[in-house]
């Protein structure tokens, strides 16, 4: 493509995945994450591609090291994020210094630097609980936990800055991605890594809420349509499949995957303030659909056997604490 991109939160979950697929498809990817004085790359450490990325590390929170990173880019792909629900209850804060600050240090920095675009990575969290399904762009948004509000916030001030200095912002907002390299946190890594570690019971928190979840490479394909697109300047655009499941039959649908018997716990820990849970989340993928070529390449059921697949490999789940919460 002869083009250079950045990609912040890169050696992360979603990140990890989409430099490498930026890569396949020709792309210059310069991979920005945290700094750590081990120089570690997280999940692009092992990668493949490793000798095809540059990558930096530095500090979203920091104007001079993401400024400094994004110099002689075309583009920027910003993921960099805390994400962690339950830990948002006990730090909001962090989530302020890294949701907003870091995303307003990447709009300030593309800005001063006049970049081709900048593609601002939102969440469903954003809308709340359902008032209507499918959700389109615009339902309202509520701010159910501290990292909602925090995504909110980065949202309008990515809003902004497309309204008072004529950026080429895209808001991408994916609803529930999933695939190999999740954190613990996560449901369906939760679910799988308890079931491999014959569990009598699993541990879950409310079995009620629904999820529209979609596999991690559709989701990174979805972000190079969207770059793509020449109508998608200055608006959101959500990211999944027009489906939901509640958690107690994704467990079912992922037992039944595994050939084991599922028995359910539901614990206090892990269940959200009565009125901070989520109960739906249900997207409308039409503006998706209609303004790019995008269309998903796995259903349900093909996506987590591909993580069932993944996760019963050793080396993969030993990285996970079943026994333990991952908040």
């Amino acid at each position: 493509m002869n083009k250079t991109v950045l990609v912040t939160g890169a050696t992360g979950f979603i990140g990890s995945h989409l430099t490498e697929f930026l890569v396949k498809k020709e792309y210059s990817v310069i991979a920005f994450d945290r700094y750590n004085s081990n120089n570690n790359w997280g999940w692009l450490e092992n990668s493949k591609y490793k000798e095809d990325i540059h990558v930096i590390l530095g500090d979203i929170r920091d104007y001079d090291s993401v400024s400094k990173a994004m110099q002689d880019c075309d583009t920027v792909f910003h993921l960099a994020a805390l994400i962690g629900i339950p830990y948002s209850y006990i730090s909001p804060l962090a989530y302020i210094r890294t949701n907003i600050e870091g995303t307003y240090n990447v709009l300030e920095a593309a800005k001063n630097l006049r970049l081709e675009q900048v593609l601002i990575t939102s969440t469903s969290e954003t809308y709340g609980t359902a008032q209507y399904v499918p959700i389109d762009e615009k339902h309202p948004l509520i701010g159910q936990s501290p990292y909602s509000a925090s995504k909110i916030a980065a949202d309008q001030i990515a809003v902004s800055y497309f309204k008072s200095f004529d950026m080429p912002i895209k808001i991408v907002r994916p609803f529930n991605t999933y695939g190999p390299r999740q954190s613990a946190r996560a449901i369906i890594p939760t679910i799988i890594s308890q079931l491999l570690s014959n569990k009598k019971s699993i541990q879950l928190g409310s079995l009620s809420p629904t999820r529209d979840l979609t596999f991690v490479s559709d989701t990174c394909r979805a972000f190079e349509e969207i770059l793509k697109s020449e109508s998608l300047f200055g608006e959101v655009t959500n990211v999944g499949m027009k489906a939901e499941i509640s958690i107690e039959d994704l467990a079912k649908l992922i037992a039944s995957i595994m050939n084991l018997e599922l028995s359910i716990k539901s614990t206090d820990e892990r269940i959200r303030p009565k009125n901070s849970e989520v109960e739906r989340l249900f997207c409308n993928n039409e503006k998706l659909l209609k303004h790019t070529n995008w269309k998903p390449k796995n259903t349900l059921i093909q996506g987590l056997k591909k993580v069932v697949e993944w996760m019963r490999r050793p080396e993969n789940l030993n990285y996970i604490k079943a026994d333990q919460y991952n908040v």
